[in-house]
């Protein structure tokens, strides 16, 4: 990422933050900011805006989608991700937890089936409609890929 764009993603953080202490309302840049940043922790490669079913492309060719959670000091168990789309085309979902600053505390990948697995379980209107998964359900079918812990 160059040096600009860092600039202006460190820009928008600040904006985002002071607009919420100022109106309680988030800015709506929590998606970019999550993408961007698992771009330069995982080295993926963005696709083009408004790509439908995925956001990147691992060095192996996978495509992923990404999902930014901006969470709050005490996050509750109803905390979800945005929609996820069955009938898109990707591999594997990354989830992108963000503390209220905007920096990333961890991430988490799934891969499609497990998420398919999941959201078609019965039992819950918005899982089951609306392809929004519960975060604690992503973590237990995911796997934590960053920060990696050191042995």
């Amino acid at each position: 990422m160059n040096k600009e764009l860092q600039e202006i993603l460190a820009a928008a953080k600040d904006v985002a933050v002071r607009f919420k202490n100022l109106t309680g309302k988030p800015l709506g840049i929590t998606g970019e900011i999550a993408e961007f940043s698992a771009a330069k922790l995982l080295a993926l490669e963005l696709t083009e805006a408004r790509q439908a079913g995925y956001d990147a492309i691992d060095s192996s060719g996978r495509k992923i989608q990404i999902k930014g959670r901006c969470l709050p000091e005490k996050p509750g168990p109803g905390q979800r991700l945005g929609s996820i789309r069955l009938d898109h085309e990707w591999d594997s979902v990354l989830l992108v937890l963000l503390d209220q600053s905007f920096e990333v505390i961890e991430m988490w990948e799934a891969d499609r089936p497990a998420v398919q697995e999941a959201i078609l379980a019965p039992g819950s209107k918005a899982r089951n409609e609306r392809g929004a998964l519960a975060i604690g359900k992503f973590k237990q079918i995911g796997t934590k890929v960053w920060p990696t812990d050191k042995a």
